[in-house]
């Protein structure tokens, strides 16, 4: 997740030392050239949860914000089950030394599970509009069971909040699913003074490991935060026959650096050889 800071853009990532077990730390890379790393923190800034909390196997960061001269940052704490893979909800972290260290706001998800959202809630992106703080999240929809394996489906839900601490769910679905086995997550949202637009990942239940149903970036737009027009032709990017980004392109993220808009996001296998920055070719307005 970018942080434009001063000179630097700060990007927090997840890390995998071990098949599953997630942690998360930062690089800080020259806002001139993206390319150019300045520092690369070495420990994990959060530690895990313990023993059955939500966030015992796994922190990734998802989403971070400026606030008051504090930094929130979101992030999905997942932890290992029996009868199914997993269970992730949404967690928060705050910093008040510049985004360098952080303490968990407690021991809890900030989002969990709800009579709307009875199997998951995690991947936001968060931002202030219109006097409110706002958050587009993947909530799961269900799983599915194919080829003996049982993989999660998800579509894109709304939450608001006063503070950026207490939100409301209310079941507002933004991105609905445009098939059963559509997993849609890891939304991100600009706005360029008239109109939202909006880029997220979706992926297929089959095949999608590196497969033809891997995740690929989606586009909506609104001019309300409330209806969303999905164009997923839109989105800007499309993998080619080669590359690092050619079998995947998951988890976008914006921030506007320098005056450009960049869209951060990974490639093949869910990041395995890290993350990448596009350019947009057309000017966004900065607000």
């Amino acid at each position: 997740m970018p942080l434009p800071r001063e000179d630097i853009v700060r990007v927090y990532f997840a890390t995998r030392p071990k098949p599953g077990l997630s942690l998360t730390t930062f690089v800080d890379l020259d806002d001139v050239d993206l390319s150019k790393q300045r520092y690369l923190h070495p420990v994990p800034i959060l530690p895990l949860g313990g023993l059955g909390m939500f966030d015992e196997h796994g922190i990734m960061p998802s989403s971070v914000i400026n606030h008051g001269g504090a930094i929130f940052l979101y992030y999905s704490g997942w932890s290992r089950g029996t009868t199914l893979p997993y269970s992730n909800f949404m967690g928060l972290a705050i910093s008040d030394d510049g985004g360098k260290s952080f303490r968990k706001l407690g021991p809890g998800p900030i989002l969990d599970r709800t009579f709307w959202g009875p199997y998951s809630a995690t991947s936001p992106h968060v931002f202030k509009a219109e006097g409110d703080w706002h958050m587009l999240y993947c909530s799961g929809t269900g799983w599915l069971q194919i080829d003996e394996k049982m993989e999660h489906v998800y579509n894109l839900k709304f939450a608001r909040s006063i503070d950026g601490i207490r939100w409301e769910q209310t079941g507002q679905v933004a991105i609905v699913q445009s098939y059963v086995e559509e997993a849609i997550t890891k939304p991100t949202v600009h706005y360029d003074g008239s109109r939202y637009h909006m880029w997220f990942c979706h992926r297929g239940s089959k095949d999608f490991r590196g497969g033809v149903h891997s995740y690929r970036l989606g586009y909506a737009s609104s001019v309300n935060l409330t209806d969303w027009a999905r164009d997923d032709q839109l989105a800007g990017l499309s993998c080619e026959s080669v590359g690092w980004d050619a079998e995947m392109q998951a988890y976008p993220e914006v921030a506007s650096v320098r005056g450009r808009l960049c869209l951060f996001y990974n490639g093949n296998d869910f990041g395995r050889d890290g993350f990448g920055v596009a350019f947009a070719s057309k000017s966004y307005a900065d607000t």
